[in-house]
């Protein structure tokens, strides 16, 4: 049985003195070599080799300069071949290196965490509290030890699981800390009972600040308010739960794109089937554009952002129609299509170049604005047809 393709002896010798020499230039391209060797995969390092790079790569971490390190630390942050204790030392660096680690690495365990937050910066804690998924032991440690604005982070992060017991702490701390009230009340794991707590406080508060300032009487206001209160919480209630199923969507999304399932086929099933929010999911997911904005793009009347759209991912044209037709209805409940307004895009999708789409898609994933810019370049058009 032939053996995994080894580094040839040369090759070896040649990493081995880069790894004897102490300039910037043969460490920073020794460290590049080692990063590419792990990216690559493991089946074509040995046992023996795989161990000789972690020993060298060990060593470089801690002698390097900073910015070498930081450039390692995101080339190796979602990689899963680098010994998980490398992978740690990255993570209690300066922020600028251990920031990709904190955020994407999943080798670092619990206990890693909580002992950065314990022992590192509050900026390490912000990375900790922006991970994709949190355990309730790391956000226990988070709300212990980290500062307000961490623990708002924390809160606003709906892939962070917290205790029952934490929740009924923060709810408290919430009549002192402001910043606490939104994200608290928007977590979609947030009981009920902890919700109505809060509407009734603030509900008090309000009261008697009614009653101080402007000296009204309190028995004629408490009927008011917490009629207002208990209103609040029911309607809030009803907004978490909605964004339990959104979040929900959103998992099961994340695992068809592991699996290889999302796809254009797998979309237009969806969209057939009337699951609406989970058409909206996969598309964000797939096109890499936050869920808000995607909603605008795919619903902006005339369709020329879903052309844009599904050009750039490559979805035939065929698709694209079938996909457009079904989004009209779930955009106004709508069951005919203006066929002009039909002819109108399928001619955008077929002009459009693949590149320029590709361009377009990348700015409305970084920059919210331009969608803003394109709703009014529509709204003037419409207001000069109908002038």
């Amino acid at each position: 049985m032939q053996q995994a393709a080894d580094i040839r002896p040369a090759e070896l010798d040649y990493l081995l003195a880069l790894a004897r020499q102490r300039s910037m230039e043969s460490r920073s391209k020794l460290v590049q070599i080692i990063a590419d060797l792990f990216n690559s995969g493991a089946s074509i390092l040995s046992e023996r080799e795989r161990a000789l790079m972690s020993d060298i790569l060990e060593k470089l971490v801690r002698e390097v300069e900073l910015d070498v390190r930081a450039r390692l630390a995101e080339q190796l942050a979602e990689n899963e071949n680098v010994p998980p204790h490398i992978m740690k030392e990255l993570a209690r660096d300066d922020i600028l290196v251990a920031k990709p680690v904190l955020m994407r690495c999943d080798l670092l365990r619990d206990s890693d965490l909580i002992e950065i937050v314990h022992q590192r910066t509050s900026e390490h804690q912000l990375c900790i509290a922006r991970r994709r998924k949190v355990s309730a032991v790391v956000s226990d440690a988070l709300v212990e030890a980290g500062t307000d604005d961490v623990v708002r982070t924390l809160l606003e992060n709906a892939g962070a699981e917290i205790s029952q017991a934490t929740m009924e702490y923060l709810v408290e701390q919430s009549q002192r800390v402001d910043s606490f009230q939104e994200p608290l009340v928007r977590r979609h794991d947030l009981p009920d009972t902890l919700a109505k707590r809060m509407y009734l406080w603030v509900g008090a508060a309000l009261r008697q600040h009614l009653v101080d300032g402007y000296g009204l009487d309190p028995r004629a206001l408490d009927q008011v308010v917490e009629k207002c209160a208990l209103e609040g919480a029911k309607e809030m209630a009803q907004v978490r739960h909605a964004q339990k199923g959104s979040n929900a969507a959103q998992k099961l999304v994340r695992e068809l794109r592991e699996k290889s399932h999302l796809n254009a086929e797998m979309l237009l099933k969806v969209l057939r089937q009337g699951e609406i929010q989970l058409f909206e999911a996969m598309l964000s997911e797939w096109s890499g554009i936050a869920p808000s904005a995607l909603k605008r793009l795919v619903y902006q009347s005339g369709g020329q952002p879903l052309a844009i759209l599904c050009k750039a991912l490559g979805i035939d044209k065929p698709t694209f129609t079938s996909i457009f037709l079904l989004s009209r209805v779930g955009r106004r409940d709508e069951q005919i299509v203006d066929p002009g307004e039909l002819a109108s895009v399928l001619k955008l999708y077929d002009e459009a170049a693949s590149d320029t789409a590709h361009s377009v898609v990348a700015r409305w994933r970084s920059d919210p604005d331009y969608i803003d810019a394109l709703e009014r370049i529509e709204e003037t058009k419409s207001l000069a047809v109908a002038s």
